[in-house]
């Protein structure tokens, strides 16, 4: 684990190349400021990988900037190493927020941003340091990214009111970029299918939906003239700024669900800033919490939410099919690992229920981009038996999984389900 932490982080500086990148220019660490000799590179490399045991075998020693950044790992991954020369080597972070901050600034200072990103991970899961991200300064320092925010609204409940702006102003940074990626094709998307699942009779020329009207025609085909003729016109309709479709986005605020609750609450903004879509935002733990009143704003939604705690996925759907008003055209969205503390069956028969009423039910096992998930395979395969299949799904995809369930047609799920 250790080696492999290391190795990742000294990937991330790009040494390695077979040209110097800035790592030991004018710092005296021999890498020199052009080409790099291969052999003397690879000992390099390995030695900050191996982390300078006596019995690394690398012989190879560092200083200057390569030594600075050496002591930025050991620091975080020399704990549990073998003791050389009697001492555990570890530099350690210490308790203060002050050292913390200081090694924070050292880490950006060395290695790229995605790197830097699971470099903090690592010191909140390794160290214990999230009581430190209650402290201003610390939050300051802190590259902010989706795990970040999930750190700090699990300690949303502890943290002080001299820090709660700072933890703010952190999360917002992190949304806004966010919207900034998603809500354009967002948007894009599902306007698209919102025109396309309105079908009308007469349609104009270039509002005909060809695939549809050669299905409905079928049985007009002349073979003597191999083509068909279509008695009844099928088209798609002409965007209105009337509701057209209720989305509801039920999402499970257990602490695994960290990072599928920021993006849900992300996408739970742009759905509800388009008018033709009414969007209902529903979060539960062993309670059910609905922060539709607050989608105008998904620091708020965040903020809203209570990470952590059971999971009661039956009492959720149960409220959620109790605001439904317009069943065949309602779309629910169920973001959840399945792992189920209320009542199995009743949450099954809710599913069926919804479906049957004409609701399209989509299950995502998580939203974000963090891979395969752990999930209750038995449950999700009880999904899959009522036709909804239950998967992970990545930003991403999202957009084109909501136009599928809004148009009615097969949700594209991915294949390593």
């Amino acid at each position: 684990m250790t080696t492999d932490a290391r190795a990742a982080a000294d990937a991330g500086t790009g040494a390695g190349t077979g040209t110097n990148t800035g790592i030991g220019t004018g710092t005296g660490t021999g890498v020199g400021t052009g080409t790099a000799d291969p052999a003397r590179e690879r000992l390099r490399r390995w030695r900050l990988v191996l982390g300078g045991e006596a019995a690394d075998g690398t012989g190879c020693a560092l200083s200057g900037r390569d030594a600075a950044m050496d002591g930025t790992l050991a620091a975080l991954y020399g704990k549990g190493d073998r003791p050389q020369s009697g001492r555990e080597r570890s530099a350690g972070l210490g308790a203060s927020a002050p050292s913390v901050a200081r090694w924070l600034g050292d880490i950006r200072t060395y290695f790229p941003s995605s790197v830097v990103q699971v470099m903090q991970r690592d010191a909140i899961d390794r160290l214990g340091l999230a009581a430190l991200l209650l402290e201003p300064e610390m939050l300051e320092a802190v590259e902010a990214d989706v795990h970040l925010v999930g750190t700090l609204l699990s300690l949303n409940k502890a943290m002080p009111e001299t820090t709660k702006e700072t933890a703010r102003a952190v999360v917002r940074k992190v949304v806004e970029d966010l919207e900034k990626r998603l809500a354009t094709r967002t948007r894009a998307t599902l306007t698209g299918a919102l025109d396309r699942s309105a079908r009308v009779s007469r349609p104009r020329h270039h509002d005909i939906d060809w695939n549809r009207t050669i299905a409905a025609n079928l049985k007009n085909y002349l073979p003597e003239y191999r083509t068909v003729v279509p008695e009844r016109l099928v088209g798609y309709g002409r965007a209105s700024q009337s509701v057209k479709k209720e989305v509801v986005l039920c999402i499970d605020q257990s602490g695994s669900m960290a990072a599928s609750v920021v993006y849900a609450s992300v996408f739970g903004a742009v759905l509800a800033s388009m008018r033709s879509i009414d969007t209902r935002l529903v979060v539960f733990d062993t309670a059910v919490v609905d922060l539709t009143d607050q989608l105008d704003d998904p620091v708020d939604v965040l903020f809203g939410t209570q990470l952590g705690g059971g999971t009661d996925i039956n009492r959720a759907l149960a409220y959620c099919q109790s605001q439904i008003t317009r069943p065949a055209e309602t779309v629910v969205v169920l973001i959840s690992d399945l792992y189920e503390g209320g009542i199995r069956n009743e949450m099954l028969k809710r599913v069926a229920a919804m479906k049957a009423s004409g609701v399209q039910f989509v299950a995502l096992l998580a939203l974000s981009d963090e891979g395969a998930p752990a999930y209750d395979r038995e449950h999700a395969a009880a999904l899959a038996a009522l036709g909804a299949p239950a998967f992970a799904c990545t930003p991403d995809l999202f957009p084109e999984v909501m136009a599928a369930a809004i148009e009615k047609r097969p949700i594209p799920v991915p294949d390593t389900v």
